[in-house]
């Protein structure tokens, strides 16, 4: 799992306020796709991403000003990752398609658990529930 919390870590590094604007205006149609999501093996996956969209929705919008930058950005590129077509586990292999993108959005829930915790609590919502199973 470090490599998975490295690699999250680069890569939140690597999303400016730009791309998070730009993932702002693009989350609905992101979320329509991620809900086509079926695997019994990562039943959690949706609620997860739904969650970290809903962190990236608030920071961008300034809806939520308790976030640290960089637990928004690990959001935001988890979610940018999971949409990737061509990731480590390609989405179209069966069984293991969906292992890479659950990883990645472990790590940063992992990572940042007491911001994003923080922000669950704010929101009302279940902690446990969004980090009980991958």
């Amino acid at each position: 799992m470090a490599e998975v919390s490295h690699f999250a870590k680069r890569g939140a590094s690597r999303v400016p306020p730009r791309i998070m604007q730009n993932l702002l205006h693009r989350l609905p149609l992101l979320m329509a796709e991620f809900t086509q999501i079926h695997s019994p093996k990562f039943t959690h996956l949706v609620d997860q991403l739904e969650f970290l969209a809903d962190v990236v929705e608030d920071f961008a919008e300034g809806a939520y000003l308790d976030m640290p930058y960089s637990a928004a950005a690990a959001s935001a590129f988890a979610i940018i990752y999971t949409h990737r077509l061509l990731d480590i586990i390609p989405d179209f292999v069966a069984q293991i398609s969906f292992e890479d993108d659950s990883a990645v959005v472990r790590a940063v829930l992992s990572l940042y658990e007491q911001d994003l915790e923080k922000y669950a609590h704010a929101q009302h919502l279940n902690w446990k529930k969004i980090t009980l199973k991958p």
